[in-house]
């Protein structure tokens, strides 16, 4: 899986929200450019799109900015990539499990519903507080802890 420039922003800037939720106040675009290195034009863009989704509210005016619409414990990193991506395995935009073929790749769409099934069981688990908090869930833990997880290919 090829997480984009986008949704890694996105991710990235929603957890910095998450990381001052219990300030309470709306937090300026620039500063979650700035602190996350984000171009800012670009980061805008993401966060109309994770307000459309529901996953950050706007404040306007003189003291507003951004903030996460819901507990961050009740933002999962899944919510934030389907936010800016839309699902979180397609294959040439079609759902795995929409998916048919003939011949020797029969059996395929099982193996990209099983890919699926396994991104979800990390993304949909670790929410944008465990990341905040430095607290990731055993689900993270025990699919890093092996040393060929840590492999590039």
């Amino acid at each position: 899986m090829r997480i984009t420039a986008k949704a890694d922003y996105a991710v990235r800037a929603a957890v910095e929200l998450a990381a001052v939720e219990k300030a309470g106040k709306p937090v300026k675009g620039e500063y979650l450019a700035r602190v996350q290195g984000i171009p800012q034009n670009f980061l805008e863009n993401i966060l109309t799109e994770l307000r459309r989704a529901g996953i950050i509210r706007t404040r306007r005016g003189a003291d507003g900015g951004y903030q996460l619409a819901r507990p961050a414990a009740e933002v999962s990193v899944a919510d934030v990539l389907r936010a800016v991506e839309g699902p979180l395995a397609a294959v040439q935009g079609v759902r795995p499990d929409e998916l048919s073929y003939g011949g020797a790749a029969e059996r395929l769409p099982e193996v990209w519903v099983a890919l699926r099934a396994s991104l979800r069981d990390v993304l949909e688990h670790v929410t944008l507080a465990d990341i905040a908090r430095g607290r990731l869930p055993a689900v993270v833990k025990d699919r890093t802890r092996p040393k060929d997880a840590w492999r590039a290919h």
